[in-house]
This record gives C-alpha cells, structure tokens and sequence, in this order.
C-alpha cells in the first residue's frame, strides 16, 4: 500500500482537493494518509464496498472506548445518543422511529411549501450584488426541516449558529476554540430542545418532533437524550449537506457556463445527480474494523479506523467516463455522496427534492443570474462548502 501525503488544510487542496484524489487513487484502491495516520479508501468500488461492509462500522469498539474530555460534554453527550453513531440494535430503532416522517407521501406533501418558500425568497433578492448561501442556499433548507421538525422558524438563526458550531468538530481545521464553541452549543442546543419536547408533550402537533414523543411514550424506549440528539441530528445533518450542494452546484453552473435548461423538467433529474457527483458536500465518512479482516489487499485489526473518501470515489474513471468533468447529460449511476449500507442517509429523498426545486425555480426566475466574486471553498475538510457565493441577478 501506498503512503501519501496531504495537508488537509492546505489552501490550495482545500479549493481543489481533486487532483490529489487522483493521484491516490492510481496506487490503488486502498492508500495509507499519513497526515491522517489512517489508511484511506479512494476508489469507488472499495468505497462503496466498505460502506455496505457490516464488519466495519461507526461505534468505536466497546473495549476500545475511553472517556472524553471533561470540556467536551454536552457535545460528547449528544454524540453517545445520535443515529449517525449507533450500531444495531440501537440503530435499528432509531432509524425506524425516523424513517416514519421521511416516507415518499412525507415528502411530496412538502413539495408545495418548498416552492412557495423559494419565490418568496427570491421575491427578496436585492438588486445589487448579494450572496446567495444566506439569502437562498441556507434559507430552504434549514426553514423545511424546521417546518418537518416543528420547531418554530424564527429559531433558524441561532438554530444555525450552534449547528455550524457543533458540526465544526469534524473539521481538519478543529482548534481549542472551535472546541468551546461546540461545547457551547451542544448545551445550549440541548436546553433548548428540552424545554421544547416538553412543550410539545402538553401541546402535540402534526410534527416529526411530537411523533417522536408519541413513539417514546408507546413503549418503544425513546430516551430523552435520543429524543434530543435525534433532533439536533435531522436539524444538523437536515441542511448543513444541502447548503453545501445547492452552493457547489449554483457555483459550477454559473462558472462553466452550463445552460439553464439543465433545470427544466426532463432534465433535472440528471442534473442533480450530476451535481451531487461533481462536487459533493462532505468528502470524507470514516468506520472501524469490528473484526480482524483482509479487504483490498490489507489486513485490518478490530478496532482500525479506515477513511472513506466520498469526493474520490465520485470521480472514479472506472465509473465515469472524463470524471472531471460537469455533465449534465451524463447517465445516472449510483454515486456515493448520501453514503450507503445501514448509514444511508434518511434524508436523501428530501435533499433531492429541495434541491429540484431550489434550482429549477432560482433559474427560471433569475435566468440572467452570474457570480460577481470569484467563488472560495471554505477550509472545513473533510465538508467541502462555500464560505460565499456573490452572485447578481
């Protein structure tokens, strides 16, 4: 196996951190990188394979497991009960508990609301130079889980600021204050969501969150603490992804030149999907070995943690033919940015459709929409967002 070397916080990987997957993925489809100090899988057949692999899995081996630091608690705290983290049997209640508001029926009723929420915001849209992430790209997703969740839509501010907060500890560029900050507002988030469960167990309402409660209280054991982390996951992981794809993909668009027709009706589909390949919102999922174990060539040992890296396995050439390039046209085939196996993400369904509707309605009411600042990724490895988007109508 192959050693390689990148600074996941080097600017210019940051802006563009293609190549350096190309390059890896030539040795093979395993690589050791070493400033992870893991072993890194880059193409997409051992992705995807690793990712359905029941051997590996989220969970920390339990013998392995030790105590975190006492200034991380509230975010430890909701981390020990989230769906991400879990493993059956834990997982496999969870999910089905969520799973119930994510049905096809769930979803198409949202459809109407999304799109009346989108005119209303592009209603707004001044006429000077604006930045389409606050306006737009954060604006429909974080407002649609709050209205699937039933938290009030005034929060999404502060909603926001302790999602970006908590979800930062993942980040390569995590530092002591983006520890505090994460500690900060897992508490806060958590005080808040508990004030509110109780709210809505005297007031129940047609809403995920009284569901949830309803579940918990039919005897199918829904802690208090899972009904938190479970909120603070959908709310978290229900926009932070879809801002980064609507961005990435308004990006690509209007810098390639790619006509707006790619959003009328017969072609959407494609162009999404296309999208969601190209250029996806989080590049890196990780999972441990439960088992001594050889796969590609390499011996695990219960308890390894191996690197999944979405962004190189979405431009596999052995898949796609020209992978670096943005093609609309081009035939839907299963990437892997929503993951897959027992951790597919729930809400892909919804980040889809948010996303039709989103850019089929952006363009068609701004077809002379152009950037107006040249566009920066963010230096949020292993995500891989916009720290902007000026753009002029």
């Amino acid at each position: 196996m192959k050693t390689v070397f990148q600074s996941p916080v080097d600017p210019d990987f940051v802006q563009n951190p293609y190549p350096f997957y190309g390059q890896a993925r030539a040795s093979g489809d395993l690589v050791f990188w070493d400033d992870y100090g893991k072993v890194a899988a880059v193409s997409h057949h051992a992705v995807s394979a690793l990712l359905k692999d029941r051997r590996f899995g989220r969970e920390v081996p339990e013998e392995l497991q030790t105590p975190g630091p006492a200034h991380l608690a509230p975010w430890l705290a909701v981390e020990a009960h989230s769906l991400l983290e879990a493993e059956p049997p834990r997982h496999t209640r969870l999910r089905a508990l969520v799973m119930r508001a994510f049905t096809s029926r769930a979803i198409a009723a949202l459809e109407p609301s999304i799109r009346d929420l989108t005119h209303s915001l592009i209603d707004a849209f001044p006429d000077e130079p604006f930045d389409l992430l606050s306006a737009y790209c954060t604006q429909v997703p974080v407002i649609t889980i709050c209205r699937l969740l039933g938290v009030p839509e005034e929060m999404s501010p502060n909603l926001l600021r302790w999602s970006h907060d908590m979800v930062a500890m993942y980040q390569a560029s995590r530092t002591p204050e983006t520890e505090t900050a994460a500690a900060t507002s897992s508490q806060e988030f958590t005080n808040f969501l508990m004030g509110y469960i109780e709210q809505r167990r005297n007031d129940p309402q047609d809403d995920l969150i009284t569901r949830l409660i309803v579940a918990e209280e039919d005897g199918e054991k829904l802690s208090l603490e899972e009904l938190v982390a479970t909120c603070i996951l959908l709310l978290n992981a229900g926009h932070e992804a879809t801002v980064h794809s609507l961005g990435n993909g308004v990006k690509t668009v209007l810098r390639l030149g790619v006509s707006p027709q790619v959003f009328l009706p017969d072609s959407i589909d494609c162009t999404v999907e296309e999208i969601l390949r190209y250029d996806p919102p989080l590049h890196m999922f990780t999972r441990y070995a439960y088992e001594d174990i050889d796969v590609f060539g390499h011996s695990f040992k219960r308890g390894d943690e191996v690197a999944l890296l979405l962004g190189a396995a979405n431009r596999d050439p052995a898949v796609w033919t020209d992978p670096d390039r943005f093609d609309p046209s081009r035939a839907i085939v299963t990437n892997t940015s929503f993951g897959a196996g027992l951790h597919f993400c729930v809400g892909a369904p919804l980040a889809r459709m948010e996303m039709r509707v989103a850019l089929s309605t952006l363009f068609e009411r701004c077809p002379n929409l152009r950037l107006s600042a040249d566009p920066e990724y963010s230096n949020t490895y292993h995500f891989h967002g916009l720290t902007r988007l000026m753009v002029q109508t």
